[in-house]
């Protein structure tokens, strides 16, 4: 079993009715999908690989050998324990966004030149992908971008988590990022071309999220799914420690605006039956600023998002 594999130039064709379906298929069963043909260029692609991977092994490798997580492991080796480390990622990450675009220090010029026209194309992508999901879901476009702004003065947050999994001499013992569902709206994923790693979760199965070149790999969030009345699902997803080669995993997330009120879409709420399942209680999706669910999803990140709901729904 394989997510989908989807050709984004088709849309403009003739087999534009069929894309639209896939693309539905791909946020309503899967969560998950992938697209390839995507107007971002592969000179560009091409070099957000050089400059991220030049960024890791010149700036943060050493910085990670010498990390806690390094350590703990090390540690339980030399304990000869049977447990595996369970709160830590083996994960070298840090987050690029329109707030500190330029305060980075250490990065060459090439790095944030790079960086800025790929996330300004990336954006781009993230807005066009909305309005098939307005359209899609019978919404009128622009719904979802409108609805992610929060007010006239407030703007939807786009961030860019670059992240590395370097070698792991014993996988076995932790995770490379554990399992979770996505906070926020659309997540643009990057991935690395030959090291997998990368898995969903669905219908009780881990399935890997294959490398595919040059692709970009669309998740929706917990705030899609609930705007979409649930028929959209934020999927657990997660990230296997891999004892070779260092995974390069290049995440952009388009996000409400922390002010911005988020709810089913009226045109999606029909009847009492749109309820779901927690626990033997039913709930409905709820009405909650963004800000308020963030707040309790940094301290639940990796617990089911059931709860968090009915938390965010309590305050």
């Amino acid at each position: 079993m394989a997510i989908p594999v989807i050709d984004f130039s088709k849309l403009n064709g003739e087999e534009r009715a069929k894309t639209m379906s896939q693309i539905a298929n791909g946020c309503e069963e899967w969560g998950f999908f992938q697209l390839v043909n995507h107007e971002i260029s592969e000179e560009l692609l091409e070099k957000v690989k050089k400059v991220t991977s030049e960024c890791f092994k010149l700036e943060r490798e050493e910085g990670f050998k010498n990390s806690t997580t390094v350590k703990m492991l090390n540690e339980l080796l030399d304990k000869k324990s049977s447990d595996r480390l369970e709160n830590v990622d083996w994960e070298d990450v840090f987050l690029l966004s329109d707030d500190n675009e330029n305060e980075r220090r250490s990065e060459t010029s090439e790095f944030k030149e790079t960086m800025k026209q790929y996330r300004i194309e990336l954006k781009k992508l993230a807005e066009k992908l909305m309005e098939i999901m307005d359209e899609n879901l019978g919404l009128q476009k622009g719904y979802i971008r409108n609805a992610f702004k929060g007010g006239e003065q407030e703007n939807a947050f786009f961030g860019t988590k670059i992240s590395h999994y370097p070698p792991c001499p014993n996988p076995e013992k932790v995770t490379g990022l554990r399992a979770h569902t996505d906070a926020g709206g659309i997540i643009l994923l990057f991935q690395d071309d030959k090291i997998g790693g990368l898995q969903i979760l669905k219908d009780g199965e881990w399935i890997d999220v294959q490398p595919y070149p040059n692709s970009i790999v669309i998740n929706t969030g917990d705030q899609i799914e609930v705007l979409s009345n649930g028929r959209y699902k934020s999927v657990w997803h997660r990230v296997l420690a891999t004892p070779d080669g260092n995974r390069r995993s290049i995440a952009s997330f388009y996000n409400p605006s922390l002010k911005a009120t988020i709810s089913p879409a009226p045109e999606l709420v029909e009847n009492a039956e749109d309820k779901e399942v927690f626990n033997q209680e039913i709930i409905s999706y709820p009405k909650f600023v963004f800000g308020d669910y963030m707040s309790i999803y940094v301290q639940q990140k990796f617990h089911p998002k059931e709860p968090r709901f009915l938390a965010v729904k309590a305050t």
